[in-house]
């Protein structure tokens, strides 16, 4: 008789995403975790002592996740149009793991600022700076401004209150960038000036 396979962490992990993804990260449970797996609970219970712990872990997977498919732009699109337009995207093609990320409570900032911040947006920012040829506290700004929009539009759309309107969505970001790019240039101007 073959060895039992066995259950990692990695795998609850994932099996927790897929729980979110198919039916919202109010339905973690260690029932529903194993269901996905389909083995015992007690797995489960034996790498997560709490089902917080295992949906803050899986939080953690969702939100590489996102910055994965946000970095994810084809060459030759605007770095900083095609993020936006990602971070929109993810909330049309995984509605649930967008409220998950945004709307349970679960993110480790507290604000906007400190998002603005934290270790995970440093590629996004690098991105910007280069595409803005700006200061990262002007970059820091100007994503402030596109975030507020992009993610507006997000959550209207994965509430199911917006149709997603790819091209017309791509023209109201741009002029959110461009407005913001602008504005950025008019302060540094000036403040040299």
């Amino acid at each position: 008789m073959p060895p039992k396979a066995r259950v990692t962490e990695d795998m609850i992990i994932n099996a927790a995403v897929e729980v979110v993804r198919q039916s919202g990260f109010e339905n973690i449970n260690a029932r529903t975790v194993s269901g996905q797996l389909r083995c015992s609970t007690q797995p489960v219970m034996y790498h997560f002592s709490t089902i917080d712990s295992l949906k803050k872990a899986a939080y953690r997977q969702v939100d590489h996740l996102h910055s994965q498919y946000m970095m994810n732009v084809p060459p030759g699109q605007d770095p900083i149009l095609g993020i936006g337009m990602n971070y929109i995207r993810f909330a049309v093609e995984e509605p649930q793991l967008f409220h998950f990320l945004f709307q349970s409570g679960y993110t480790k900032e507290n604000s906007l600022l400190e998002m603005v911040d934290s270790e995970e947006l440093v590629p996004i920012l690098a991105a910007m700076r280069e595409g803005a040829g700006l200061s990262m506290e002007k970059t820091r700004n100007i994503f402030i401004t596109v975030a507020l929009f992009a993610h507006g539009y997000a959550s209207i759309i994965a509430n199911n209150h917006l149709e997603f309107d790819e091209k017309l969505i791509a023209e109201h970001l741009e002029r959110t960038w461009n407005g913001a790019v602008l504005a950025a240039e008019q302060e540094e101007s000036n403040e040299n000036g």
